[in-house]
């Protein structure tokens, strides 16, 4: 049994008599370090038990079986099991009860997953901000406390017969601002450990995962300390969305790549590996999202924190939501070449990738994952500059499968791609239609990634309107019907007020061109399928700051003097 002070709430509730469950059957023990290797690379089925208040209530359907085997096909060898357990609850202090469906319902998709031969990681997830954030003004310590341990007992209970490919996480992100924060999420590590084991069954034996504040690497570095008397082997679990700009598409930050972007990345995770020498690792969530990122960037992001997990002996379970990568409805990959980057990479991995932008002071953008052609002007040979990284070049393939002729319709020089005129003439003219021509898929001698190239013959989009009064729309995001003319895409939006005021952010004066005045994906703007989003959120900022302002929707490519952009004024 593990050593658990009397905190608050806890000495009357653990002085109560609890029924431990035994087991039929034995227990294939194995070790932190063991569990750890063999997840990776792992899964998370976001978005779904974690959803709130219920399984599909968010952008995903309940859990298919067909869902998994296309992981397991896919190669993944685990999935992370997020679970929210707030509005399940059915009754009080000082049981806490769970709904007995629901602990069923967490403990039939953990069958699915682990018959698949897919090791499984369940938690505690927004449950951490719900009601269980031991930084809130006036938080009851005490009865999270109580609530904590009475929702793992009952977690235990139910899943304590789980084979060892099942794995518990104590809490998902629990927010710490201080030491004194921290420490209190210790103590919640060690309720978690007591509860587990009073559930009795295969729990003390079971592999866990502990976290330090909100799961951040550098918290965690600070404040986490080992449960005293822990005896189930365990594995310390962060969380990197790092560089936030990049990933969260914050501020106009598309680019990525740079000397100094990969040193950050490099450094975070040796600090922390630093710090617990000897303790198995696993990065549990991590993201680049294909709906707001642009892959060049993107993919150089992951096949760097593969590399770099890879060095540190650090298994990473890639976060997905369900929009961000796998569409669960077609069982499609929204983008191959992250998966292939995902599966496929270790440290000695050399993939060859796509070059890009990574000067932060550039006025304009390029990336070799596309061949971009403007309506309206010649058609001329196209060089990509390649990341080779020591591979050769092996075959360029088009969608409907026909091979390009290395020498006439492409070559090599340097590190760079040729597409030649006469190739590229049969894809466009001057005045074709503008949009998505082709995808060309590139094979290497050697890596893990057979990267993209998107044909896209562009113009300027045309928006169905220009402006809208701000107090009309206001209260409810604006959708404004647009023809893409080109990538379908939004890259970032710009907004200033009439006077030239920064609507938000106005410390972006000092980045570099392509980020000034830049609001921020979600928050500001969005896009869908039709549409141009202004948010609710911005709509409100107008208003508030009583001057008309307008709105400059940038698209891919982004290029100096805004000939790619379309404005739309929002009056006052």
């Amino acid at each position: 049994m593990y050593t658990l002070l009397c905190f608050a709430g806890l000495s009357a509730l653990l002085q109560i008599a609890h029924a431990q469950v035994t087991c039929s059957g034995s227990f294939a023990s194995i070790t932190a370090e063991d569990f750890v290797a063999n997840l990776h690379p792992g899964w998370n089925l976001g978005n779904t038990l974690d959803a709130i208040p219920d399984e599909g209530s968010w952008n995903n359907a309940p859990v298919q079986a067909a869902t998994l085997d296309l992981i397991k096909e896919s190669g993944f060898n685990s999935v992370r099991l997020p679970v929210t357990w707030t509005h399940h609850f059915t009754g009080g202090s000082p049981d806490w009860t769970v709904d007995p469906a629901w602990l069923q319902r967490v403990s039939d998709v953990l069958d699915l997953i682990t018959s698949r031969g897919l090791y499984a990681i369940v938690d505690v997830h927004h449950d951490s901000w719900e009601w269980a954030d031991v930084t809130a003004a006036g938080a009851d310590l005490a009865q999270i406390e109580e609530k904590f341990y009475r929702l793992w007992y009952q977690i235990g209970t139910t899943l304590a017969c789980k084979s060892s490919l099942v794995a518990f996480e104590s809490i998902n992100e629990p927010p710490a601002n201080t030491a004194e924060d921290g420490a209190e999420i210790n103590k919640l590590n060690s309720i978690f450990l007591q509860a587990i084991a009073d559930a009795g069954g295969f729990n003390s034996q079971r592999v866990v995962n502990l976290v330090g504040g909100g799961q951040d690497s550098i918290k965690t570095s600070q404040w986490f300390e080992v449960p005293e008397g822990i005896t189930n082997p365990w594995a310390i679990q962060f969380h990197y969305y790092s560089p936030y700009d990049f990933i969260f598409s914050a501020w106009g930050k598309t680019i990525w790549g740079s000397d100094d972007d990969k040193d950050i990345l490099t450094t975070d995770f040796e600090l922390i590996r630093n710090n617990f020498t000897d303790v198995p690792l696993i990065l549990g969530e991590y993201d680049a999202s294909s709906v707001n990122t642009e892959p060049a960037a993107r993919w150089k992001y992951f096949d760097h924190i593969q590399r770099v997990a890879s060095q540190f002996g650090i298994s990473t379970i890639m976060w997905d939501n369900g929009a961000d990568h796998l569409d669960r409805t077609t069982g499609q990959w929204r983008d191959p070449t992250t998966l292939d980057i995902v599966v496929g990479t270790t440290e000695n991995t050399a993939n060859s990738l796509p070059d890009s932008t990574e000067d932060a002071s550039a006025a304009e953008q390029q990336s070799s994952a596309f061949i971009f052609h403007q309506v309206g002007t010649d058609v001329t040979s196209q060089s990509l500059p390649y990341l080779f990284n020591g591979n050769s070049l092996v075959s360029i393939t088009e969608s409907d499968g026909s091979v390009l002729a290395s020498g006439s319709d492409y070559s090599v020089s340097g590190s760079n791609i040729i597409f030649s005129t006469a190739y590229l003439a049969t894809k466009y003219t001057a005045s074709s239609a503008p949009g998505v021509i082709d995808t060309l898929t590139l094979q290497f001698s050697g890596g893990a990634a057979s990267p993209t190239i998107q044909i896209v013959q562009w113009d300027t989009p045309v928006l169905s309107s220009t402006s809208a009064s701000a107090s009309a729309v206001s209260g409810s995001d604006l959708s404004i019907p647009i023809t893409w003319n080109g990538l379908p895409k939004l890259a970032t939006v710009k907004a200033l007020t009439n006077s030239g005021v920064y609507l938000f952010d106005d410390w972006t004066q000092w980045l570099g061109p392509l980020q000034q005045a830049r609001a921020t994906y979600s928050n500001h703007w969005n896009w869908d399928t039709n549409n141009v989003i202004i948010t609710a959120a911005s709509i409100d900022a107008v208003v508030a700051a009583g001057q008309t302002s307008v709105f400059t929707f940038e698209f891919y490519p982004r290029v100096d003097g805004g000939g790619n952009t379309v404005e739309f004024t929002l009056t006052v």
